[in-house]
């Protein structure tokens, strides 16, 4: 007889709100969590069955938490992917698999991958040495980004002229071409390892462009359903040919003529998806814990319109963090807020998120814009 949720210990390396907002799922299952974090105060640790204090880069530290799970999932891509084979071939169940973080902590395979399975992306030059960039065919301005490590608006950078060359990383990064695009926007699907897929609906995105980070988020889109669909079915594909289990979000560029470019893809609940939880019929992170334990997939469609800010630190800020007006927002209705458990906060540091819904789109708008100006992550 197959074991039942309650019976499989969840391994989760990494320990931020990621994690965090899974475990508070993954309680309503009965499921064990394990997670695994270098930082001793990590949102998960007070809330986990089972927390070490660890490198998620070390290989023999991820090896030995690994068997101790029997299910082992990620928070975040840059951990030990050679630890998590050696776990897999001794009958441990890694999902999302080793062989999709591996392509996927590398962004340059990452788009070399969408381009053999004809994922409509921008056109792109793999760079090695300063002097790959500097004798690149590529006009300028263009963008570069690291091909290893680079998270949250870091490891990006747009290059205007040759000029800006003598500050460009010295590691192996790719070339994109500038996009002219006209909205930001995300699909997450899951997929189940009897290959069940589903989509939570498109969202469009605003970044706060000194972050370079998500700060406004809107649920369902307004794009005409016909790109929601492309949207969707691009996602689909990506899903299809890494054959993934587990959440899979995907960011996109609307270009102005309408066409859709995939700009990059995490496999795992993201930024993108936090509104589910208030917003949709079934979470992003309830829908990653039925993907990889293999059961039915929930139903993703839109409960209202629901718009997700995030809480970033502010700037001149750093120490024990304290949340301005928080007695305010709490006052509007259809306001709910998601502290991360982040005891020191420090510019533009992911301390909460707020989801704000309503029936009326513009009600929402006007509440979120309020949310936004009042609700202040201070020392």
């Amino acid at each position: 007889m197959a074991k039942q949720i309650s019976e499989l210990k969840l391994g989760i390396l990494g320990g931020g709100q990621l994690g965090r907002m899974l475990i508070q799922q993954a309680i309503n299952y009965n499921v064990t969590t394990l997670v695994l974090d270098p930082d001793p105060d990590a949102p998960c640790k007070h809330i986990s069955n089972y927390f070490e204090n660890g490198s998620i880069t070390d290989f023999d530290t991820v090896y030995n938490f690994g068997k101790k799970a029997d299910i082992i999932t990620i928070e975040i891509e840059k951990v030990n992917i050679d630890a998590l084979e050696q776990l897999e071939k001794e009958g441990k169940k890694v999902f999302p698999q080793s062989r999709v973080i591996r392509l996927i902590q590398d962004k340059g395979v990452q788009k070399q991958f969408f381009k053999e399975n004809d994922i409509p992306t921008s056109p792109f030059q793999i760079v090695n040495t300063r002097e790959d960039m500097e004798n690149s065919p590529f006009h300028f301005p263009y963008i570069l980004k690291l091909r290893k490590d680079g998270y949250d608006g870091k490891g990006v950078m747009k290059i205007n002229s040759a000029k800006d060359l003598d500050n460009a990383f010295d590691a192996p990064c790719i070339i994109e071409k500038l996009v002219d695009f006209d909205k930001e926007v995300a699909v997450i699907v899951a997929r189940n390892a009897n290959g069940d897929m589903k989509t939570f609906p498109m969202v469009e995105m605003e970044f706060n462009p000194e972050a370079n980070l998500v700060e406004f988020l809107i649920s369902p889109s307004t794009f005409a359903e016909s790109l929601q669909q492309r949207a969707e079915n691009i996602a689909k594909n990506i899903a299809s040919a890494m054959n993934i289990t587990g959440i899979l979000a995907v960011e996109m560029f609307v270009c102005k003529d309408g066409e859709l470019l995939v700009n990059e893809v995490a496999p795992r609940p993201h930024n993108s998806g936090h509104q589910t939880i208030e917003g949709n019929y079934v979470s992003q992170f309830e829908q990653h814990l039925r993907s990889i334990y293999n059961l039915p997939l929930g139903d993703t469609s839109s409960i209202t319109n629901a718009i997700m800010i995030n809480l970033l630190g502010e700037k001149g800020h750093e120490g024990v963090a304290r949340y301005e007006n928080l007695e305010k927002i709490l006052a509007v209705d259809g306001v709910y807020v998601h502290l991360y458990g982040k005891k020191y906060t420090k510019p533009f540091r992911k301390m909460g998120h707020v989801t704000i819904v309503d029936i009326d789109r513009e009600k929402a708008i006007e509440k979120a814009r309020f949310v936004q100006k009042t609700l202040k992550v201070i020392a």
